[in-house]
């Protein structure tokens, strides 16, 4: 999905506009300033969307990095181990 492009004095002069067509089409607004790009703005259900898919992808990275380190543990020693803790 591309985003609009709009000048920052459009956004301006027609916030809430643009900020109710956010919400119905969900497709994010690229702000310029003198021509070049400043600025994103989005609808919130698509800016928490994309906060989740950092943190998930940011846990992937730092398990793989404890896989690298050798920083494992087998599936039956974690099975023993969660037994104990949880019955």
């Amino acid at each position: 999905m591309l985003p609009t492009l709009m000048p920052v004095t459009d956004v301006k002069r027609h916030a809430t506009d643009i900020i109710g067509r956010l919400q119905e089409d969900r497709v994010p607004v690229l702000i310029t300033e003198r021509g070049r790009e400043a600025a994103v703005l989005l609808d919130v259900g698509t800016y928490r969307g994309m906060l989740n898919r950092m943190d998930l992808l940011e846990a992937i990275a730092k398990g793989e990095q404890a896989f690298r380190d050798g920083k494992v543990v087998s599936h039956r020693a974690l099975a023993a181990e969660l037994k104990g803790k949880w019955g």
